[in-house]
């Protein structure tokens, strides 16, 4: 299908061909933000327009429509969502179902996936919209774990002869988005289905970054291999760009219903320099964490706070060794950061200090390690945005698997 757009630059009117795309547990949208970020033509020339996105929380909700429209997004449980009016209209479905119950961090069963998770059983409605729109490709993100779930086992199994999807067939590794240019860390596991009737399976991006910048990425065509860049310093691509002044406590009274739901918002990326604000305790410890450090750096260290003499580490602290050196640890900045996760702005969940100032990172600091733009529009709390922020697909990453779909579609 082809759409006639204006080409802005040049004053003409030009006919490009168009995908269409239905974006599943949208989210705030980072996925569509990275497919609407690929533009082959120049500013404006994203071949990819989102026709449905399907999210139940309503700040999430509310966050992608206030970026991409309201008129095609569903906040509705995905259980009720009807998918048959889509039925062989559209090129690509992809999304990410919601992975906790697949982490190595659920608290209740760190070392194995808990298959009895509700969440789990979000994967099957993602496959039921697959197996009513029949699209050219779909693309599933997950955690890494998701790959020795059960639940992937029956993926597999249902592209076999005889299955529901035998018509597709499948690619799945685990990749790493510093690899693609994203200054963080963030390991996912992203499964690429292709239709038969299209020739060969679509294959992953090959990275354009690497740890060390020596290597390189073979071609197919036999061609010299290019150079890969290195992989970008969070200090570089993020804390250079943000504010020198103090974080603000609160956001901007403002309110808005893009939904229908008044929510507080919108607020641009570069309106989320926020923080909290810290106990004289943990100012102390932050101080006293090294660059680079950790909570090791606490023992056996005391401060007086409050006119109070206080001990800075704490007993399990102490009697734990072993297990994470995230934990109230201090970003490098001359390396990609640690995956940015829902509780961004807690240093006690992971590696989350800023690099060299006495604070946890500001949500802005840490939209921009996703890679959203400085003009992406966000609705919800504090809380409710730190959570559309870290459960986002990276801008970046997006932007590279819409790249091989647009080459892949266009061949």
């Amino acid at each position: 299908m082809a759409t006639t757009l204006t080409d802005t630059a040049a004053g003409t009117i030009s006919a490009r061909p168009e995908i269409t795309v239905v974006d599943l547990f949208s989210g705030a949208g980072g996925f569509s933000a990275g497919f609407r970020a690929y533009e082959p033509a120049g500013k404006g020339s994203s071949p990819f327009r989102s026709v449905a996105a399907v999210e139940f929380d309503e700040a999430a909700a509310a966050t992608y429509a206030a970026n991409f429209g309201t008129a095609h997004v569903a906040n509705v449980d995905i259980s009720t969502w009807d998918a048959r009016p889509y039925e062989g209209q559209v090129d690509v479905v992809m999304g990410g179902p919601p992975c906790q119950g697949f982490s190595a961090l659920h608290r209740n069963n760190p070392d194995k996936p808990k298959v009895d998770d509700p969440r789990n059983q979000l994967w099957i409605e993602y496959m039921r919209v697959v197996t009513t729109i029949m699209p050219k490709i779909f693309v599933l993100e997950n955690v890494d774990r998701f790959l020795s779930s059960r639940q992937y086992d029956e993926l597999r199994t249902a592209t076999r002869p005889g299955g529901p999807l035998a018509d597709y067939e499948l690619r799945s590794r685990v990749l790493n988005s510093a690899d693609y240019g994203v200054p963080q860390a963030r390991r996912r596991a992203i499964v690429i289905a292709t239709r038969k009737d299209l020739g060969a399976p679509l294959e992953h991006p090959g990275p354009t970054h690497a740890r060390h910048a020596t290597l390189s990425q073979p071609t197919l065509d036999g061609k010299q291999p290019s150079p890969l860049e290195p992989w970008v310093a969070v200090g570089r691509a993020v804390f250079d760009r943000t504010p020198k002044d103090a974080p603000l406590v609160n956001l901007p009274q403002r309110e808005d219903k893009p939904l229908g739901l008044l929510l507080p918002g919108p607020y641009l990326t570069t309106e989320l320099h926020i923080g909290r604000t810290p106990t004289g305790l943990s100012l102390e410890r932050y101080k006293a964490i090294r660059p680079g450090g950790n909570r090791h750096d606490l023992r056996g260290k005391w401060a007086v706070v409050d006119g109070e003499k206080k001990y800075l580490s704490t007993d399990s602290w102490d009697k734990h060794n072993t297990g994470s050196g995230d934990v109230m640890g201090r970003m490098h900045e001359d390396r990609p950061s640690v995956t940015i996760r829902t509780e961004f702005y807690k240093p006690e969940k992971g590696r989350y200090l800023h690099p060299k100032e006495n604070r946890p990172i500001t949500h802005y600091e840490a939209a921009l390690i996703q890679g959203f733009p400085g003009d992406f529009k966000w609705f919800g709390s504090k809380i409710q945005i730190a959570r559309q922020i870290g459960n986002a697909v990276p801008v970046g990453l997006g932007r590279a698997l819409a790249q091989a779909i647009h080459e892949r579609l266009s061949a």
